[in-house]
């Protein structure tokens, strides 16, 4: 398969059997936001990684457009509620945040005028528009460090309350004892008593 922009809409719709303007700047911002660290998409090695902070369709989007995925660990969702990403280059550090530009909505109809829905608008013209229009770009600095973020693969301890296995770095040291997030107070879900 070839890897244009038509394949690529091709393939995110085939995972929700449409195609919406979500999917549209998912794929158009991987795309542009690799470009920007000057990395070919799709990353077929550990050469990047890439933060979303939404999940659903821009999520598909993004790991369409970029190969990068959870799996491998070179994709990660950090929910903030936001259509936007950070993509990091794994030799020197460097970062940028993609978002959409303020007013793209609005603006897509310029690139779609005979379109009388703003959803159709948006997904025409989300396609066509140039980066710059679309998209902000910003250099950022991550937080935690990149080391924390990608840690230590392989690396394994044991929570010693709960003897639960913690991979990765993840654990949590208190005092000289390993805890996992869960049991030093940090989880999502707390156990039903």
């Amino acid at each position: 398969m070839t890897y244009s922009l038509a394949n690529l809409l091709d393939k995110s719709a085939s995972r929700h059997n449409s195609l919406c303007p979500r999917q549209v700047l998912g794929i158009r911002m991987g795309l542009a936001g690799l470009a920007a660290l000057g990395i070919d998409a799709p990353v077929t090695q550990k050469v990047a990684l890439v933060i979303v902070e939404t999940d659903g369709c821009f999520t598909d989007g993004v790991e369409v457009s970029t190969g990068t995925s959870p799996g491998h660990r070179t994709l990660r969702i950090v929910d903030l509620g936001k259509v936007a990403a950070t993509f990091t280059d794994l030799k020197n550090g460097q970062s940028i945040r993609l978002a959409p530009a303020a007013g793209v909505r609005e603006r897509a109809r310029q690139y779609a005028p005979d379109e009388k829905q703003s959803y159709t608008a948006q997904l025409k013209g989300y396609q066509v528009m140039p980066e710059t229009e679309l998209f902000t770009f910003r250099e950022v600095k991550l937080q935690p460090s990149l080391e924390t973020i990608v840690s230590q693969a392989d690396f394994r301890a044991r929570c010693c309350l709960c003897g639960e296995e913690i991979i990765n770095r993840r654990e949590v040291v208190i005092h000289g004892l390993t805890y996992c997030q869960t049991c030093s107070g940090g989880s999502y879900y707390l156990p039903k008593l």
